[in-house]
């Protein structure tokens, strides 16, 4: 099993449903890295122990933004992210900037427990995929 490092966030109204998620598919997590926004990471890290979390600033603060960054930079293989679609976000533009680095660099997102589900009950979670690398160079070659 190839070790994944997986990035780790809820909305308030969401939390508990994460930490529950977590603790119903231990058997695929453990093992794996995890990084979370603040408040989220210390409620993971005390529900569940065991599992190797690290937790950054809170959302509001930065703490989408830190994973967003870790995205850029090749160091998260995997977004689970459960969203409250119900309430409006003071940060739901670091929201926005999370999701859409997510997409622009090709890796797994999960934005809802049906989802995050189908992620790690795949061959694919364990069997050590890579999904193809975002490809920029024409991008980045368009004011040349």
């Amino acid at each position: 099993m190839t070790r994944k490092r997986i990035a780790l966030v809820a909305h308030d109204a969401r939390k508990g449903d994460l930490i529950a998620w977590i603790g119903a598919h231990l058997r695929f997590l453990a093992g794996h890295a995890f990084w979370a926004t603040g408040t989220t990471g210390t409620l993971v890290r005390k529900a569940h122990p065991d599992l190797d979390v690290t937790p950054l600033k809170s959302g509001p603060l930065g703490g989408d933004q830190q994973i967003g960054a870790m995205i850029a930079e090749s160091r998260i293989d995997m977004l689970v992210f459960f969203v409250d679609p119900m309430t409006a976000q003071p940060h739901d533009v670091d929201v926005k900037a999370l999701t859409r680095l997510a997409t622009l660099y090709n890796i797994p997102m999960a934005c809802n427990e049906a989802t995050a589900d189908m992620l790690v009950a795949s061959p694919l979670f364990s069997n050590g995929y890579t999904p193809r690398p975002a490809d920029f160079h024409s991008y980045e070659r368009r004011a040349v």
